[in-house]
């Protein structure tokens, strides 16, 4: 069972120094080190940063995640859902070790449903009203400052009187290293400036759509005996097969993670449950599809 590491700073000027020493004090054991390029913005989903993707191509049941608190992995609760989804569908721990989580493990599921604790959930909802209540503290704070005349963010690391200088020097050939060293800034300050006149200036990953994301409905036992049946491609397959069976009664139903898109190929599949073309209905199976079209339907809003 391997321990993986995770580590991340929201920007080139800082470090890892407190989260190493957090994650030193934890005293873990044969620690494998995932650590993102400096500068990896929060607002890129975790499930899109390129060495936690690592990690979690790297990762095998029963493994465990590592980090020194929750805000150097996830920016907010969508994104801590979508991770839990991800770890508990692998089989993967998670262990935060500072902070107001340190003491949760947060991949605890229902041992008959598989649903998050309601610890947990409670504990996720809190923390979605305390990092509003922090924006909507920040904001007013700014409004202030601005009503004052003071202009909020961080001041750039290239002072305006050296950026043309900067830029001069850049397009005489000047590297982006050499000018970090001669202002005494970092590399991605100088980018900063002179973001315009490098070469190849396409759009930031960041402005990249957000992957689909898993998502877990409970499929009627009627239509998945349905399409265990019927004619399947291998994703569609491969996530009726990987769902997890939940007695209902006398019945079941079959919990099933995928992406939107396989739960309306799915959905499609099952058409024949309502009939039509001399195919007898079956009052039960119809009322299961037409339950589990309910509950795709919901996952792809309505045109306008």
């Amino acid at each position: 069972m391997a321990n993986l590491v995770c580590k991340r700073v929201s920007t080139d000027q800082q470090s890892t120094a407190r989260q190493n020493l957090v994650l030193d004090e934890a005293g873990i054991e044969d620690p494998v080190v995932f650590e993102e390029d400096p500068g990896t913005s929060s607002r890129l989903h975790p499930l899109q940063r390129p060495k936690f993707r690592a990690l979690l191509d790297y990762a095998r049941p029963g493994d465990t995640v590592h980090i020194s608190e929750m805000f150097r992995l996830v920016r907010g609760t969508g994104h801590i859902l979508d991770v839990l989804d991800v770890l508990h569908r692998d089989q993967v721990a998670l262990r935060i070790h500072d902070g107001a989580f340190s003491a949760m493990d947060l991949t605890a599921r229902h041992p008959r449903t598989g649903e998050l604790l309601s610890t947990v959930k409670f504990m996720v909802q809190t923390l979605a009203a305390a990092g509003e209540l922090q924006r909507e503290l920040t904001y007013d704070g700014l409004r202030a400052a601005e009503a004052k005349g003071n202009k909020g963010g961080r001041r750039p690391a290239v002072p305006a009187d050296k950026t043309d200088a900067v830029r001069t020097a850049y397009l005489e050939g000047r590297s982006i290293a050499a000018l970090a060293r001669d202002h005494c800034v970092s590399r991605g300050a100088v980018r900063t400036a002179v973001a315009d006149l490098l070469p190849d200036h396409t759009a930031t990953e960041e402005d990249s759509p957000a992957p689909e994301l898993p998502v877990t409905l409970d499929m009627p036992g009627k239509v998945a005996d349905f399409l265990r049946a019927a004619e399947l491609d291998d994703v569609e397959r491969a996530a009726l097969d990987q769902g997890v069976s939940v007695r209902r009664g006398q019945g079941y139903t079959l919990r099933v993670s995928a992406v939107p898109a396989v739960h309306l190929g799915l959905l499609a599949r099952c058409q024949p449950l309502d009939g039509g073309h001399d195919v007898p209905v079956v009052p039960a199976q119809r009322k299961a599809r037409r339950e589990y079209e309910n509950r795709v339907s919901a996952l792809t809003p309505a045109g306008p």
